[in-house]
């Protein structure tokens, strides 16, 4: 399922927060067709404290926008773990995300996994590798591509999908 799209290409950036690997993925999409941009983690370190780890994922994220001056960003919502402690951390990685591209201007969706997973693999319960899978499938020039990178795709893979439905339902409203 691919939405009609505005006659100018449009350059998306998904967003894969975590605090210890944030997974990025740029695509174009223009006239129905996706293509793969560039994609990649920002790693944070592990020893440093939570408020610095969290500095170098914003860093990382400034410097990926304005490199690549993306149009719009989508970010994948997070799931609660069993763990408050590792929730609460994962939020606030969360927010960064969030807040990054926000700061720069760009408009931010934000979809669950499992629309991300029904959109690009056809199943909302697939694993980490049919994600995989099928992002370098439909971006065969990604090559291989780390995990956390490849859900990043998938997210904009899956705003790609939805981003002009979305945009009728908010000028219906």
């Amino acid at each position: 399922m691919v939405v009609a799209s505005s006659s100018r290409p449009v350059t998306i950036l998904g967003l894969d927060p975590g605090l210890r690997n944030t997974g990025w993925g740029l695509i174009r999409f223009h006239q129905g067709k996706l293509s793969h941009m560039a994609h990649g983690v920002i790693h944070s370190t592990s020893k440093m404290a939570l408020a610095g780890r969290l500095n170098e994922l914003f860093e990382g994220l400034e410097k990926i926008i304005k490199d690549w001056d993306p149009d719009e960003a989508a970010v994948e919502e997070t799931f609660v773990n069993k763990n408050p402690v590792s929730t609460l951390k994962l939020g606030m990685a969360r927010g960064v995300v969030l807040l990054a591209p926000a700061k720069a201007g760009l408009s931010v969706a934000e979809y669950s996994a499992n629309k991300v997973k029904k959109t690009v693999v056809g199943a909302g319960h697939a694993d980490k590798n049919q994600v995989s899978m099928m992002v370098q499938h439909l971006l065969p020039a990604a090559g291989p591509v780390h995990l956390d990178a490849a859900d990043a795709l998938a997210v904009a893979i899956c705003h790609a999908h939805y981003r002009t439905a979305s945009s009728l339902w908010e000028k219906a409203s």
